[in-house]
């Protein structure tokens, strides 16, 4: 106790040895060093009721954060609370590192491992934080409120419904698992998106096995109990399917050495591939080490209905209906929106879309002062089509009625930021410069083009204008932009740092939000992964999976949850899972 006193104490005192994680993984490949920076210490922040407030203390303007995810979490920890009054609605009291939750459906990683409570992270920050566990149930941006419900235990005294006013929203409650309204998926499959549905897939697959034991049961019942159906061949469903592999293979045939030959894992694609979002290649290796694990992959077949005992099923193909029993189905197909934004949707004028549209600031499209950030919203990237004559009558400087050269560099700079699916085409029709698009059909350069000749240069750009993926990465990378923004309202107020308003005067008050892709990855089991990293860099192996574990414990949210995640990695290589149903 004397030697872990001291040891904090030495911590606190000098932030510098917080400020480092260094995870040394060998493989056959060579090395690999990690690092990952805590953020500095500073003051306890109050995390307080309304009623504690100072009347004294000059008005902030209130921003109400609904959501405690990637992107909400992102958000929390860079917003400048001296500026802001900042109050935070979630159902869940907890931040979850979601891309672990394959490895806690067989305890290579336990539950508490990847989550830190939310009132753990706004303490680190200094300020003040008003924070209720509720669900949001409806958004009034006409009146800037929003209605909420507690769901906590209703025994308890006091009311569970109560409503916000906001200055700002951020929206950033995540997605629902989408079951596109298949029959019995929903009272007979499992999902993997929350922490209690990876602890309830834990259970459920030690619960197959014991039934499966039992005296007095046929051999197929016993191969219909050990029969495990992931539908969806993304990365969750491809990861979870690997760690279930492993758990078998490394834990559970010792301890049920009589049904070892009975187990069954298969994977229920309706593409033509599985991981199809990744590199060709990575793809093949996939499906390649999946067959030799004994992995079946059903590509091109479509689920039409779960029962208790059978999953139904029709191949693309030639629209033959077949059958498989089973014992477990775990449903990882996509997502879609949760009702509080369906909702949201048809009173902004959005009720025909399937997800949240904001513009390229990440401002929900017809709600003003409402911002939408990770999975439950999708940025509606501008055409530069609608904007192709304001673009050429801003470049004709000299109103000629044709643009040289020159006058097309002048907004060049400011094309790219505000239509980034421009540097898109440039890059994936091999063209060097902008100004490329201006040359004739035979690759010479135009003293001057016309606007019709402009428009044709630039008719093929928005082919390229694609949607961001619903992943972590992009959730995270919104919230601390958005924040940012905040942050530099008032100065951007009178300093305008975004590029010029082509159908109008001046500048945008801020840059538009711009994703930076830093790669994926797929973990296969018996330690291999695949990555897909930026410079078209595509690696598959051992040597990937030491990559894997050290850049998912640098990316950990706290010092705590690093060495939980750490150790249990530990604790799995020398002790094995853990077997006990609970």
């Amino acid at each position: 106790m004397r030697f872990s006193s001291s040891l904090s104490r030495l911590i606190n005192d000098h932030s510098s040895y917080s400020k480092l994680l260094v995870l040394l993984s060998v493989s056959g490949s060579g090395s690999l060093l990690a690092y990952a920076q805590s953020h500095k210490d500073v003051a306890n922040p109050v995390i307080v009721g309304p009623e504690q407030s100072d009347p004294t203390t000059k008005k902030k303007e209130k921003i109400v954060v609904l959501g405690t995810g990637w992107g909400g979490i992102s958000f929390l920890k860079d917003i400048d609370t001296s500026s802001y009054d900042i109050q935070v609605v979630s159902p869940r009291n907890y931040f979850a590192f979601t891309p672990l939750l394959p490895s806690v459906t067989c305890g290579t990683v336990e539950a508490r491992s990847i989550v830190e409570p939310i009132r753990n992270i706004l303490m680190k920050k200094s300020g003040e934080f008003h924070f209720w566990e509720a669900e949001c149930l409806k958004i009034d941006p006409e009146n800037k409120r929003i209605h909420c419900r507690s769901n906590i235990n209703d025994n308890l005294a006091g009311n569970n419904d109560f409503s916000l006013e906001y200055d700002y929203l951020v929206v950033a409650v995540g997605a629902q698992v989408n079951t596109f309204n298949t029959p019995g998926v929903l009272e007979h499959c499992h999902f993997l998106k929350e922490v209690e549905d990876a602890q309830s897939i834990r259970r459920s697959v030690i619960d197959c096995f014991e039934k499966s034991v039992l005296p007095d049961l046929t051999e197929e019942e016993r191969r219909t109990n050990l029969h495990f159906v992931i539908v969806g061949g993304g990365p969750t469903g491809i990861e979870f399917a690997a760690e279930l592999h492993d758990f078998f293979e490394e834990d559970l045939f010792k301890l049920y050495p009589s049904v070892k030959d009975l187990v069954k894992i298969t994977i229920i694609q309706s593409g033509d591939h599985i991981l199809n979002t990744f590199d060709a290649r990575i793809s093949s290796f996939a499906e390649e080490k999946f067959k030799r694990d004994g992995i079946e992959v059903l590509t091109g077949s479509r689920v039409v209905n779960v029962s208790d005992k059978h999953i139904d099923m029709k191949l693309k193909a030639n629209g033959q209906d077949f059958s498989v029993p089973h014992g477990m189905v775990v449903w990882s197909t996509g997502i879609g929106s949760r009702p509080v934004i369906q909702d949201l949707m048809k009173t902004n004028g959005q009720g025909s879309r399937r997800v949240l549209a904001t513009d390229e600031w990440l401002r929900v499209k017809g709600s003003e002062h409402v911002y939408a950030i990770g999975d439950c919203a999708t940025v509606d990237q501008r055409k530069i089509k609608e904007d192709i004559l304001n673009i050429f009558e801003t470049a004709d400087k000299d109103k000629s009625g044709t643009l040289t050269k020159y006058e097309f560099q002048d907004v060049v700079e400011d094309i790219l930021i505000r239509y980034p699916q421009i540097e898109l085409y440039l890059k994936n029709n091999h063209i060097s410069e902008v100004q490329d698009l201006l040359k004739d059909s035979d690759g010479k350069e135009r003293k001057e083009v016309t606007i019709e000749q402009f428009k044709t240069a630039l008719s093929q750009v928005d082919s390229q204008t694609k949607s961001f993926p619903a992943t972590a990465q992009v959730a995270a990378q919104q919230g601390t932009y958005l924040s940012s923004c905040f942050n530099r309202k008032t100065h951007c107020e009178q300093n305008p740092e975004g590029p010029r308003h082509f159908s109008s005067t001046g500048r945008h008050q801020f840059r538009p939000f711009c994703y930076k892709h830093l790669g994926q990855f797929a973990p296969l089991g018996g330690e291999q992964a695949a990555a897909e990293l930026p410079g078209d860099w595509v690696s598959m192996g051992h040597s990937t999976q030491w990559l894997w574990y050290s850049i998912y414990a640098s990316k950990q949210v706290s010092w705590r949850t690093r060495v939980l995640v750490v150790s249990d990695w530990t604790r799995r290589f020398i002790f094995g899972r853990d077997s006990s149903r609970i």
